[in-house]
C-alpha cells in the first residue's frame, strides 16, 4: 500500500481524520490546507482540527445518538476522536475539550507522521489534484475557498452544490403534542401529509412578540444580503409585518381544525423528514435565531411546548453536495464529469453533507476505510444502518431524501425497531443495544478484510487516562 498515495484537501476534523487513518492503513497522504497562506472568516490559527465554534463533541451518554457515534469512534480507532479524549475538559455529560491543545495535538500526529505530507497552499483545480494521486479526498467543509468551489461545481452541476444552508429545525415527532395537532393537507379532507399546528389569534399575536425580540445570530463576513432575498427566514418575514407569515408561511387557508371545526387563524405545518416519521421539519421556518432562542420561542407553537430538537435551524454560509443525488455509500462522486477524471473523487465532513464535529470526525473514518478498501481491491463490508453513522449515510446517499440539507445523526432517522418500544427511554437503550451489536458484527468484518487499524479502542484507554 506504500505505493498508492491520496490527496487530501482540507485540514478540518474530516481531512485530518481521513489523513491519519489512511497513513495508519499503509497509504501515502498529501495533505493539503490552505491556511495560513489562505485565511477564512472564522479561523484563527494555522492548526490543523481547529474548531471554530462550540468546543463540545456533545453527549457522551451510550443511550443518545452522539454517545452511539463516539463509540463507534472508538471502537474503529479514530486518531482524532483518541485526541479529542486526550485533550477533554470538564464538561458534564458531554465531550469537550481545550481547543488549542486539540488542534496541537493533532497537528503534531499528522506532521510526526512518516507517511503524510503536510502542505501548506490553496488547492484550485480538482482535477489537477487527481493528476497526481491515486485517488482524491475533498473535505474543504463549509468555508471552501470560491476557487475550489468553481472547480467542484463543474463535477457536480451548479444546482448540486448550494453556497448557503437556509435549513429549517427538525423535532421528534414523540415529542409533539398530537392532541393538539391535526393531520390534514390543505383542502384535502381527513387525515393528510402534513402535521399542523392551529394557532389561535392571541396564540399567534404572542408569538410574533417573541419572534421579533428574540436574539439573532451575528453574520460573519462570508455572510451574503442576496441569501435573505432568496430564502427569507421567519423572523425576516415578521419583520416586514406582523400579518406576513400568516400571508406566507403560516398561512391557514385549506386547513380545517378538527377541534373548532373552522380554519385556524394561522398554521404552522409540519412534514415527515423521515420515511417512518419519526422525526418532523417545521415547514417554512428557516431562521437565523440562536439555538436557545429557537428552544425558546419555537415551543411557543401550539403543540410544540416540549419539543425535542433533532437539528436546530441555521441560516449562513456553508459549502455542501446534494449528496443524495452526487454520491454512492462510499462517498465518491458519481457524475459523469467526476468518472471522466483518471482517479476517483472522495467527498468528507460537511462538504459532503453531515453535520457536527462527532459526525465531521467519523465521515472522514468512513471514506478512509473505503479509498484504502478501493485501492486494496477489497470489497468495503456494509455499513450497518442500525449504527449512527449508518444511519446518516443511508439517509445522505438516498435519492430519495428532497432537499437534502446537513443533518446530525439522530433517532429520528434509525430504522424503526421491530416491534415498536413506547417507552422513549427503553426505546432510546434499544437503539442504542442493537447498534451495538451491530458495530461489534461490523468490526469483526474490518478485520477479516484487513481494515480495522491496530490501533482500534485505543481511544477509549487514552481516555480513561486523560
Amino acid at each position: 500500500m506504500e505505493t498508492k498515495s491520496v490527496t487530501v484537501i482540507g485540514g478540518g476534523l474530516a481531512g485530518s481524520e481521513a489523513a491519519l487513518s489512511l497513513a495508519d492503513r499503509g497509504v501515502a497522504v498529501r495533505l493539503v490546507e490552505m491556511r495560513p497562506a489562505r485565511g477564512t472568516a472564522v479561523h484563527h490559527t494555522d492548526g490543523l482540527a481547529e474548531l471554530v465554534c462550540s468546543n463540545s463533541l456533545k453527549s457522551t451518554k451510550p443511550d443518545s445518538a452522539a454517545g452511539m457515534l463516539k463509540a463507534e469512534l472508538d471502537r474503529l480507532g479514530s486518531p482524532v476522536f483518541a485526541a479529542a479524549r486526550r485533550n477533554q475538559v470538564a464538561a458534564g455529560g458531554a465531550l469537550a475539550v481545550d481547543r488549542g491543545a486539540f488542534s496541537a495535538d493533532v497537528t503534531a500526529l499528522a506532521q510526526a507522521h512518516p507517511l503524510i505530507e503536510v502542505v501548506r497552499e490553496e488547492a484550485v483545480d480538482v482535477a489537477a489534484e487527481a493528476a497526481r494521486a491515486d485517488a482524491v479526498v475533498l473535505a474543504t467543509g463549509p468555508l471552501t475557498s470560491d476557487a475550489l468551489s468553481a472547480s467542484i461545481a463543474s463535477l457536480t452541476g451548479a444546482d448540486h452544490l448550494a453556497f448557503y444552508d437556509a435549513a429549517a429545525p427538525v423535532v421528534m415527532a414523540d415529542s409533539l403534542d398530537m392532541g393538539r395537532l391535526f393531520r390534514q393537507s390543505r383542502y384535502e379532507e381527513g387525515a393528510g401529509d402534513y402535521l399542523n399546528a392551529p394557532f389561535e389569534r392571541d396564540e399567534y399575536e404572542a408569538f410574533i412578540d417573541a419572534l421579533l425580540g428574540a436574539r439573532r445570530v451575528i453574520d460573519k463576513a462570508f455572510g451574503s444580503k442576496d441569501l435573505f432575498q432568496a430564502c427569507q427566514p421567519i423572523e425576516e418575514i415578521a419583520r416586514a409585518g406582523r400579518d406576513a407569515p400568516r400571508f406566507g408561511t403560516l398561512k391557514p387557508v385549506g386547513l380545517t381544525d378538527p377541534r373548532t371545526g373552522r380554519r385556524p387563524w394561522a398554521a404552522l405545518q409540519l412534514r415527515a423528514e423521515d420515511a417512518a416519521g419519526q422525526s418532523y421539519n417545521l415547514v417554512g421556518f428557516q431562521t437565523n435565531l440562536a439555538f436557545p432562542e429557537q428552544e425558546r420561542v419555537f415551543r411557543m407553537v401550539p403543540g410544540l411546548e416540549r419539543a425535542e430538537f433533532a437539528r436546530y435551524g441555521v441560516m449562513h454560509r456553508n459549502t455542501f453536495i446534494d449528496a443524495p443525488r452526487l454520491l454512492d455509500d462510499h462517498g465518491r462522486l458519481v457524475t459523469e464529469a467526476a468518472r471522466r477524471l483518471p482517479v476517483p473523487v472522495y467527498v468528507a465532513g460537511q462538504l459532503a453533507g453531515t453535520e457536527g464535529y462527532a459526525e465531521a470526525i467519523r465521515s472522514g473514518l468512513h471514506v478512509a476505510l473505503a479509498v484504502a478498501a478501493d485501492l486494496r481491491g477489497t470489497p468495503l463490508p456494509p455499513l450497518p444502518r442500525e449504527t449512527a453513522y449508518g444511519a446518516l449515510l443511508a439517509y445522505a446517499t438516498d435519492p430519495a431524501t428532497a432537499d437534502y440539507q446537513p443533518m446530525h445523526v439522530n433517532f429520528g432517522i434509525m430504522a424503526p425497531l421491530d416491534p415498536p418500544v413506547r417507552n422513549k427511554g427503553a426505546r432510546y437503550r434499544a437503539y442504542a443495544e442493537r447498534g451495538g451489536a451491530a458495530l461489534e458484527r461490523y468490526a469483526g468484518e474490518l478485520a477479516d478484510a484487513g481494515l480495522l487499524a491496530a490501533v482500534a479502542g485505543a481511544a477509549g484507554e487514552d481516555g480513561a487516562r486523560g
